[in-house]
């Protein structure tokens, strides 16, 4: 008994840490939401939507999604693999690759954007030769893909890395002796328990890749209804003074970034419940 209420006294009491947790919030999160709000409020609904529908708008969302998507998509891939390289073998140079996962949170955008597109242009080291194979990556939107696909790998690596680690071997080794065969064994017993941190993982990436705009910016070439990003959207409204039309276009992708962030926090719950039974 002494022991719980000694435990209890290890951080401060409850109405304290609620105090600064809610500060903390407030601050960072709901107040910036709030002035958001009120720059749309400058427009009235019918024009914040004739913004936000504008066709050149529309376009940016679909380059902006379908890029975004489709990146965090091949990281559910690749990143899984690369985690499970990392954690179930040990080789010469692994915590040298284990490090390089962080290089995208550490390296400016802007740099990240810059290096990519002088890689991929025609004259670059990768894109000379794909450019005798008529492949283009630099100002398309393979471009774009490649970019988010840089900045969101390590959400997907970190996210998956934990649960690969607690997952004792013992499992798959058991199945090998009932006789399960590699991919029974994966679909079966390693994948029910990767579902959440997948989905965390996805979600964290394609959130990331819609909101990304320094990397993408300058691989991107910025080509009306074609490579033209949403975030430059806000930020060309912006440079033009249009608050108000910045802050309906921002908020057209806080609204999709949160129903999408939902859904997904349902399919987790959903998987969670069907690894528990």
């Amino acid at each position: 008994m002494s022991q719980t209420r000694q435990s209890k006294k290890v951080i401060p009491g409850f109405g304290l840490t609620m105090g600064i947790t809610m500060s903390y919030v407030g601050f960072f999160v709901l107040i910036p939401m709030i002035s958001m709000a009120l720059q749309a409020a400058q427009l009235s609904f019918k024009e914040i939507v004739q913004v936000a529908t504008d066709a050149r708008v529309l376009s940016s969302y679909k380059v902006s999604f379908g890029c975004s998507f489709l990146a965090a998509a091949i990281n559910v891939v690749f990143g899984t693999i690369l985690a499970w390289v990392l954690v179930r073998y040990r080789f010469p140079g692994r915590r040298l690759i284990d490090g390089l996962i962080e290089l995208p949170f550490a390296l400016p955008t802007a740099v990240a954007g810059i290096a990519l597109t002088s890689l991929t242009t025609d004259k670059g080291w990768i894109g000379q030769p794909l450019s005798h194979l008529g492949i283009s990556v630099a100002y398309t939107k393979v471009g774009i893909v490649t970019a988010l696909t840089f900045i969101t790998l390590p959400f997907m690596v970190r996210s998956v890395q934990p649960v690969l680690e607690q997952l004792s071997p013992d499992y798959e080794e058991a199945g090998r002796t009932l006789g399960a065969g590699s991919f029974t064994i994966f679909r079966k017993i390693v994948l029910p328990e990767l579902k959440p941190a997948v989905m965390t993982g996805f979600s964290l990436a394609l959130a990331r890749g819609l909101g990304e705009y320094g990397s993408v910016i300058f691989i991107a070439g910025n080509k009306p209804f074609q490579t033209e990003i949403a975030p430059l959207m806000i930020v060309t409204r912006l440079e033009e003074f249009l608050y108000g039309q910045a802050t309906a276009v921002a908020m057209f992708m806080l609204f999709a970034s949160f129903m999408i962030m939902f859904m997904v926090n349902r399919l987790q719950i959903r998987a969670a419940r069907f690894v528990e039974n």
